[in-house]
């Protein structure tokens, strides 16, 4: 069933719904990095001189123009470090729309769908962005320590935090929370086996742009499984 569900979670990727999605989260996070590339370089340009006077070497001049350039290399390196967060935070604010099309092409006739206010869904959208980092930097720490066994950690860490998030992202729309806390406990297994399969993708760089919309059209799928059972 696992499987099952994450090979249907690749292939919904290619749906026009969900593929906007994916789109939309890469484009608004280049957006971001480029804003702040562009604030950096203007604080620069206003509070560096263009010739300073250091002691014994006399005037230096060059030295707004060389920070510009610098500030450009800086904002590369940290874009490729920074763009699956960042991109995963705003594809989050738009799982709900993967999810919605997985339904439509599978499962058809549903009733609608339990509305979420402002603040809850924002809430979520939060919350799977902070499982996201967490789960990176607190596995990054730990890697020292455990040597060999730090593919073991990065997994079976993503494979919990990412696993109950998804899951609880597609269940809460269907189900009130206290049911999808139940739900949850019956399933914690198979959702964090679901979670570590979702984890491979993230090892393998620009694939990992698409865990959000894959791990959420996936855990749709793996949501409707067990609520029917």
């Amino acid at each position: 069933m696992i499987f099952d569900v994450f090979l249907r979670g690749w292939a919904d990727l290619a749906r026009p719904g969900a593929l906007k999605v994916l789109l939309k989260g890469i484009g608004l996070a280049i957006l971001l990095l480029f804003g702040v590339w562009f604030g950096l370089f203007e604080l620069i340009s206003w509070f560096v001189p263009d010739t300073i006077t250091l002691p014994w070497v006399g005037p230096v001049g060059w030295i707004d123009p060389a920070l510009s350039i610098a500030s450009i290399g800086v904002m590369l390196i940290a874009s490729i470090f920074l763009m699956v967060p960042v991109a995963s935070v705003f594809t989050g604010f738009f799982l709900d729309e993967v999810a919605e099309v997985v339904e439509d092409a599978h499962y058809p006739g549903l009733p609608p769908v339990r509305s979420l206010s402002l603040a809850e869904s924002l809430g979520d959208s939060l919350r799977f962005f902070g499982v996201v980092l967490a789960a990176n930097f607190v596995a990054l720490f730990f890697y020292f320590f455990v040597g060999p066994l730090a593919p073991l950690l990065f997994f079976g860490l993503n494979g919990y935090l990412l696993g109950r998030e998804y899951f609880q992202m597609a269940a809460v729309r269907r189900m009130s929370r206290p049911e999808v806390a139940a739900l949850y406990g019956q399933n914690k297994m198979t959702v964090w086996l679901a979670g570590a399969l979702m984890a491979l993708p993230l090892t393998v760089p620009v694939l990992n742009l698409a865990v959000p919309v894959v791990g959420a059209a996936a855990f749709t799928h793996l949501f409707h499984r067990l609520a029917r059972e």
